[in-house]
């Protein structure tokens, strides 16, 4: 009894890690599958169209009813605001990033989004939305983080090396036209991994879009439907534009359906919840904390199920980009730190000047 007690015990104290890492193994199955049904002939316009759908028929319900008594009134001005932050953003970060799956590899697409800390900190300066101070640790260490962290994004996408041979099945593939493929998957790779980069700039700038939408709007589940909703309008647009031919429409019961489903239900829906659950469990720096994991997670299932090639200079990448993002978060948490130092001691400071007054 006391071990089945004690046993309890530790898996409630350790909810937030087990989330956390069921999150991260989330988003690696979304590289994962992204890339398979976008491999197996789906065009990438939409595939964010099914997914952006899925999405939105996940969260309506619960906004409807969560934030039913909580949310603030929609004005026409304010609606058209979410319509820009959603094309500006979602729109045209997801049809970059799935373009992209085209060229590159699911674990380079899981390997970028580890830029997104340092690429959203450059912006939010530049926007003076964050300050720098190079005379205190901590915005050395911001600086150096988002340095090393796009230096290490650069190393993953444009310097190779020689391949890390698993269980032999590599000569084989290399073998076939190697003059030719190589030029071609070269200049793919490049052009891929530009794009992939693109896309998540765009979705570093919709973070910084969010600051000013979420204080006029406070209910973040009706905000998050109603950009999924205007996402999905504007890429269907985008899509009918691009994409003529019907039968890319078609969804069977294949990875195509899998793929838009498990990205629009769990990983908009499921992993919402949870990410925010642990914010408030343990906070944002804990919650970043685990954005590698999904590269490892990625890389390994990658190399050992679809013979990804994994090479010398990508893990290097890798390095640097883990690396950068351990630096930004670090120097993030002695900031956050330092602030609510500075705070209390000037409450203290306010508090002792009334009781003289009093006196």
């Amino acid at each position: 009894m006391k071990s089945l007690l004690s046993y309890v015990m530790i898996m409630e104290s350790n909810k937030p890690y087990i989330a956390m890492l069921f999150v991260q193994g989330v988003y690696a199955g979304m590289a994962l599958f992204s890339k398979a049904a976008i491999a197996k002939g789906m065009n990438p316009y939409v595939f964010v169209v099914y997914r952006q759908a899925f999405a939105t028929l996940a969260l309506a319900p619960f906004a409807f009813f969560v934030e039913r008594k909580t949310s603030a009134p929609l004005s026409y001005k304010l609606l058209c605001k979410i319509f820009l932050v959603s094309l500006c953003g979602i729109t045209l970060s997801l049809n970059l990033y799935y373009f992209a799956m085209n060229y590159t590899s699911a674990t380079f697409a899981a390997a970028t989004t580890n830029t997104i800390p340092a690429i959203t900190f450059i912006m939010a300066v530049f926007l003076r939305m964050e300050s720098i101070s190079i005379k205190q640790w901590h915005g050395v260490a911001k600086v150096l983080g988002s340095v090393v962290g796009v230096s290490g994004a650069l190393v993953f996408a444009f310097v190779k090396g020689p391949p890390i041979k698993i269980m032999n099945w590599y000569p084989d593939i290399h073998k076939q036209n190697p003059d030719i493929s190589y030029d071609n998957s070269k200049v793919e790779w490049v052009k891929g991994s530009l794009i992939m980069l693109s896309a998540n700039t765009a979705w570093s700038l919709w973070l910084i879009m969010q600051v000013p939408i979420v204080k006029q709007y406070p209910a973040k589940l009706r905000l998050t439907t109603l950009q999924c909703f205007f996402s999905c309008i504007q890429s269907v647009l985008w899509a009918v534009a691009v994409e003529r031919n019907v039968s890319s429409w078609k969804l069977g019961w294949d990875v195509h359906l899998f793929s838009v489903a498990y990205c629009g239900v769990i990983v908009t829906g499921i992993t919402y919840w949870m990410q925010l659950w642990a914010v408030e469990k343990k906070g944002p720096v804990f919650t970043s904390m685990f954005t590698p994991l999904a590269l490892i997670i990625t890389a390994i299932i990658s190399a050992f199920l679809w013979k990804e090639t994994l090479h010398w200079g990508s893990v290097c990448g890798a390095i640097l980009l883990v690396g950068g993002l351990y630096s930004v978060l670090w120097g993030k948490s002695k900031e956050g730190k330092s602030e609510t130092n500075e705070q209390r001691s000037e409450t203290k400071e306010e508090t002792i000047l009334e009781s003289i007054t009093h006196q």
